[in-house]
């Protein structure tokens, strides 16, 4: 899904929304939970799961090229743990879709 998808479904469930009021309603949300995180601090989505930015520390890379010995700096990404709900409700889904494409 994509953001536009987002958009999309929000301004189709609600539709007292506009897709404007819809499209601003996501980017408020984005916006808000990129802030977060830049700031260090850890969201959480019950029931959806949590966001938090992890350190990967500096280590020593590969020019696939050339083969010479590069150095990559330290950098801090997003990551996502889904939470146990997401997980468990992924995980049925799928395996009724498997069970009804195979029972064809």
């Amino acid at each position: 899904m994509t953001r536009s998808d987002l958009v999309e479904e929000l301004a189709t469930r609600f539709s007292q929304l506009t897709h404007r009021d819809a499209e601003h309603a996501v980017k408020t949300l984005l916006d808000a939970m990129s802030d977060s995180l830049v700031r260090g601090h850890r969201i959480e989505i019950r029931g959806f799961g949590s966001f938090s930015v992890n350190r990967r520390p500096p280590r020593m890379g590969r020019n696939p090229r050339s083969g010479e010995s590069v150095a990559i700096p330290e950098k801090r990404v997003a990551h996502f743990k889904p939470g146990k709900a997401l997980r468990e409700s992924v995980d049925a889904r799928t395996e009724e879709l498997l069970t009804a494409t195979l029972s064809r």
